[in-house]
């Protein structure tokens, strides 16, 4: 035999013997083997135990619809003084309300009941606010309120209803609008 071919076969020999003494130790059937440590973690603490704690207020009533008005307020009658002031500024001024008269009143939640003017209902935000503007800047007190698709003009509020009676007759002279009386909620 040719010496080349010797050294190979010799060189098979000795890998295949090596691979025979080796292969046993590592793949010995037996599988991976995981290192266990001591855990030094402490054992979390016990869990609290859940109270339960009932309300002891009583639930608040539903204020979703307002209350009707309780009977109005009896005010006294002004000293004589009070009177020819009163009456002075009433004259310059041609008020035409008597707060004896349509006086102030309050419901059974003893809220005060308030009255506005709903002047329109306009379906764009921009009409409204513009009309909003101008009355505005003819010194009224005006609001807007969105419910649904529609935006609200509002005037008011006002606690004496003759005054928005008043001022619904020269709003409609004014400006055209002709308005309707509601009942001024917060909501």
């Amino acid at each position: 035999m040719q010496p080349k071919i010797k050294y190979r076969l010799i060189g098979l020999a000795v890998i295949l013997i090596s691979a025979a003494i080796v292969f046993p130790v590592f793949f010995d059937g037996e599988g991976y083997k995981e290192r266990h440590l001591k855990s030094a973690i402490p054992d979390g603490p016990e869990r609290p135990e859940i109270v339960r704690i009932q309300p002891v207020n009583k639930p608040l009533p539903d204020t979703s619809t307002p209350a009707e008005p309780s009977k109005p307020v009896v005010l006294p009658q002004p000293e004589e003084k009070v009177k020819k002031v009163i009456e002075k500024t009433v004259t310059e001024n041609k008020i035409e309300i008597d707060i004896h008269k349509d006086q102030p009143v309050l419901d059974q939640q003893g809220v005060p009941v308030a009255w506005t003017l709903q002047l329109a209902s306009f379906k764009s935000e921009d009409n409204a606010k513009g009309l909003r503007k101008q009355l505005i800047e003819n010194g009224y007190k005006v609001f807007t309120r969105k419910q649904g698709e529609l935006v609200k003009v509002y005037v008011g509020p006002e606690f004496q209803k003759t005054r928005l009676e008043s001022l619904q007759a020269k709003l409609k002279q004014d400006f055209g609008l002709n308005g309707i009386i509601v009942r001024f909620t917060t909501q």
